[in-house]
C-alpha cells in the first residue's frame, strides 16, 4: 500500500456501471488506496445528475448501459463541464468503442480485466489532467484514424458482404452487374489488407468502418 497517498487530499471518484458487483469491487480497490468514492450511478442519465451534484475529480465510466450509454453520458457531462476527467472502464475494446469514447471527451480508456495497479495508475494520470491510453488501445486508435477511405458504393458492398450476400445477390440489391461487384470486392480486399471476404468484414468491424447490429 502507498502510505504517502493517505496523507494527500484523496481523489474523489464517481463510479458509473449498471452492475452493482462491479461497483462494489471497484470501490473496495479504490478506497484501500486512499481514494474516495463520492457517487455511484447505474446508467448515463444518473451519471449526469450525480456529476452535477458531486463534481468528482475522476469519473470511471462504463460504455454499454441502459437508458443512456457511456458515450452519450460523456458527451452530456463534457458539454456542461468541459474540464471533467472521465476514464472509460469497459469490457469492450473495439476500435469503434475506443474512438467513440475519445471523441466524446474521455481522457482515458482501460479494460475491466486490467491489473489493479494499472487501474490506479490510470485514475491518477487522468486525475492529474493527462491522457491515459494503454499501448494496445493507442494502437487501435491510430489504426482507426488512418482507416482506408472507402467510397459510398464500396461501403454498401461491404455491408452486404457482412450480411452474407453473394456477389450475385449484391448485384441484384444494388442494381449493378456481378462483374462490377467483383471489382468492388477486389478493391475492398486491397484497401482493407484482407485475404478474403470474411477477413475484410472482420477488419472493417474492428476498425469501426461498419457496425453489426447485435440486437
Amino acid at each position: 500500500m502507498d502510505d504517502h497517498l493517505l496523507t494527500e487530499t484523496p481523489i474523489r471518484i464517481m463510479l458509473v456501471d449498471d452492475h452493482p458487483v462491479v461497483r462494489e469491487g471497484l470501490a473496495a480497490i479504490i478506497e484501500r488506496r486512499g481514494m474516495l468514492v463520492v457517487a455511484e450511478a447505474i446508467d448515463g442519465l444518473e451519471a449526469v445528475e450525480c456529476f452535477r451534484r458531486t463534481r468528482p475529480d475522476v469519473t470511471l465510466m462504463d460504455l454499454r448501459m441502459p437508458e443512456m450509454s457511456g458515450v452519450e453520458a460523456i458527451q452530456a457531462i463534457r458539454r456542461e463541464f468541459p474540464d471533467a476527467a472521465i476514464l472509460v472502464l469497459t469490457t469492450y475494446d473495439t476500435d469503434h468503442d475506443v474512438v467513440s469514447a475519445i471523441k466524446a471527451g474521455a481522457r482515458g480508456f482501460i479494460l475491466k480485466d486490467c491489473p489493479r495497479d494499472e487501474l490506479l495508475t490510470a485514475i491518477r494520470t487522468v486525475g492529474a489532467g493527462k491522457v491515459y491510453l494503454p499501448t494496445g488501445v493507442a494502437t487501435k486508435l491510430t489504426e482507426t484514424l488512418v482507416a482506408p477511405d472507402l467510397s459510398p458504393r464500396e461501403k454498401e458492398v461491404l455491408e452486404l458482404i457482412a450480411q452474407g450476400k453473394s456477389n450475385q445477390q449484391i448485384g441484384t440489391a444494388l442494381f449493378i452487374s456481378e462483374g462490377t461487384v467483383k471489382g468492388h470486392v477486389v478493391n475492398l480486399l486491397a484497401k482493407l489488407e484482407a485475404q478474403d471476404r470474411t477477413h475484410a468484414v472482420t477488419n472493417a468491424i474492428r476498425r469501426g468502418i461498419i457496425h453489426i447490429d447485435k440486437t
